[in-house]
């Protein structure tokens, strides 16, 4: 696929930088703040052992929304319950855990979802592919909470990748094919856009889970009707059309290759954790994916521990057109008989040589 600084002299769009009025706030709190490039916030100074004040977590989650993520430096040893209650300052203030719990969690705490590239410390093998956490859910996650634990001797962090710069490079075309799209979940039938207007940035962004989703709907273009009036106004049945195999197996690589451009177009970065780093990630405005090395076996790459905590969101992720929140994927449909239509496990296979665990 190529990208619109592809096709043109215009260079890919700058993630909002900090802005200095909320940069002398957190500095006021006795905070020390540094953009990371070209995405993030390094935060030094803070022990999320002790709340923060209101203002400046307000200030933080409106930097994370622009910036994609905030990590908080020199954090060792916190404890699971430490790790949940600094979770809840963010979204709707409290947790949301849908994942099964390691035998290996300190004290075997729900809202605890332990990573590992060793099976007797955590889940293996979880997240290869670009996703954002809770695609399942209409309220998908608002944030996500990645504690190293145990940093490994030999690299294995994760890819980040901003998903309104993201849309900022598509081409016009692909940008308008795919504001008309709505993906549904295998798993649980859960609609989203492909593509939505992030509610803390206002910046249109991209949306796609690659490792989870059985059907794409296509609202079709309607002359004299804008993207914005098409995606507002409820779409009758035939209106409508499921994205074919090959429609979705080209889908599919353009995201896919949208998101690994990232490092080089300048909206994208592969971290590297040091022990004690967390990470908040607003998961509305940012994809990753474990790196490659995140899953290379702990006698080769030394022992690697991540705790994740998941965060309720205030509000929905609603898809467009009138289409409703939960489609029973399982049931048949009045759509194009050609189209992609699968429940259950990872969905579509859109290429037979990958990992798809997510």
């Amino acid at each position: 696929m190529q990208l619109a600084g592809e096709q043109s002299s215009r260079l890919p769009p700058a993630i909002p930088p900090l802005d200095p009025s909320r940069a002398a706030l957190l500095e006021e709190a006795g905070l020390t703040v540094r953009p990371l490039e070209p995405i993030g916030l390094e935060v030094s100074g803070a022990d999320v052992r002790s709340r923060l004040p209101e203002p400046v977590i307000e200030a933080l989650a409106v930097e994370m929304a622009n910036r994609g993520f905030v990590v908080f430096k020199h954090q060792p040893g916190l404890s699971v319950d430490e790790l949940v209650e600094a979770s809840k300052w963010w979204g709707a203030g409290d947790v949301h855990s849908t994942h099964g719990v390691h035998p290996a969690t300190p004290g075997m705490h729900r809202d605890i979802f332990r990573l590992s590239n060793d099976r007797r410390h955590g889940i293996l093998g979880v997240g290869p592919q670009w996703h954002n956490d809770g695609s399942f859910e209409a309220a998908t996650f608002s944030h996500a909470a990645y504690y190293m634990a145990r940093a490994p001797e030999h690299g294995g962090g994760t890819h980040f990748a901003h998903q309104g710069a993201a849309f900022d490079v598509l081409p016009a075309d692909k940008q308008a094919f795919w504001q008309r799209l709505v993906s549904v979940n295998s798993a649980s039938g859960v609609a989203h856009p492909v593509v939505h207007r992030h509610p803390v940035s206002g910046l249109k962004s991209v949306w796609l889970h690659l490792g989870m989703t059985g059907a794409v709907i296509e609202r079709l273009p309607e002359e004299g009707l804008s993207i914005e009036e098409l995606q507002t106004t409820p779409a009758t049945t035939d209106q409508l059309r499921l994205l074919t195999a090959a429609e979705m197996t080209e889908l599919f690589n353009d995201y896919n290759d949208l998101l690994d451009a990232s490092f080089e177009k300048g909206f994208g970065m592969h971290y590297q954790y040091d022990d004690g780093d967390l990470i908040i990630i607003d998961n509305w405005a940012l994809a990753h994916r474990a790196s490659p090395e995140a899953h290379i076996p702990s006698e080769q790459q030394g022992l690697r521990i991540m705790d994740r905590v998941t965060i309720r969101s205030p509000r929905e992720l609603a898809p467009h057109f009138g289409l409703p929140q939960h489609i029973n994927v399982a049931a048949s449909h009045p759509f194009n008989r050609d189209g992609v239509w699968l429940a259950g496990g990872v969905g579509f296979r859109w290429k037979d040589d990958i990992p798809m665990q997510n």
